[in-house]
């Protein structure tokens, strides 16, 4: 028969003896470890894997967005030219499949429609080449694809900003694209400074290339960024979607067309 010391204690491992007590504070302390098991884990990690915890969660950033100043906000729309956007285009076809899961024309007509009645700027960044594409002298790339298929020849129609998304009286045009990124060799970051902005919203083509380009520029010259997830199009569904999980959160907040228009609206949207 057990005595009373034993009748009050808890056996563990068959022959090891514990107090009632005890076991109630290891209990405890099991229970708090368990409810905070993801901070317990990580802080056994190495500092290269809670680095790596970090870097990876940056990447598939996405916050409130606050309400903007329209008159510190730019909406950037690049590239919404025939090439892409209309049938008949060169691209046309190769984005088609995001244009229609993401309704990025109809999306794009409506934030921009609703930046410029808030008083945001709107500023459009179509790319041309002139004849020849003697602009383009290198044997690798999208640059040299652009150049063999002949495509956003200036004064053209396929170089064109489609009729959806035609600028506006008050819209400034962003001279000089001829390559990826909207700001290298353009007047981008001077329309941007000269109308006081602070806030760079991106949409447009190609979501892992222009757009994405000029995303780590406006990132790295001090602009806050947003880049509309349903006002992008990529050439395959599965391009896009890598983008929007692995990069689009290490150089902008990733948000939506009716995120940013509640936004400089007035009545913000929780992302």
């Amino acid at each position: 028969p057990r005595s009373r010391a034993e009748s009050r204690s808890i056996y563990l491992f068959d022959d090891t003896m514990l107090p009632h007590s005890t076991c109630i504070a290891v209990l405890l302390a099991l229970a708090l470890v368990i409810d905070r098991s993801e901070s317990f884990t990580s802080s056994f990690l190495p500092p290269t894997s809670r680095t790596a915890q970090r870097y990876a969660s940056s990447t598939s950033l996405q916050m409130a967005i606050e309400k903007l100043d329209p008159s510190e906000t730019a909406l950037v729309l690049i590239e919404y030219q025939n090439e892409f956007t209309t049938e008949g285009g060169a691209l046309y076809e190769a984005v088609k499949p995001c244009l229609d899961k993401y309704g990025t024309i109809a999306n794009s007509k409506k934030t921009m429609d609703a930046a410029r009645m808030a008083g945001c700027t709107i500023i459009h960044v179509p790319i041309a080449f002139e004849d020849g594409h003697k602009e383009i002298s290198g044997d690798f790339g999208i640059l040299q694809a652009i150049k063999e298929g002949k495509t956003f020849k200036a004064n053209e129609w396929g170089s064109a900003i489609c009729d959806t998304m035609k600028p506006g009286p008050t819209d400034l045009i962003c001279k000089g694209k001829s390559g990826l990124c909207g700001f290298h060799s353009t007047n981008l970051d001077f329309l941007l400074r000269q109308n006081g902005i602070k806030n760079v919203v991106l949409g447009g083509f190609l979501t892992n290339c222009c757009v994405e380009s000029t995303m780590r520029t406006a990132y790295e010259h001090g602009y806050k960024v947003y880049t509309l997830m349903d006002c992008c199009a990529a050439t395959s569904v599965e391009g896009q979607e890598a983008a929007f999980e692995h990069t689009f959160g290490m150089f902008s907040i990733a948000t939506t067309s009716d995120e940013i228009i509640g936004a400089v609206q007035g009545s913000p949207v929780s992302a």
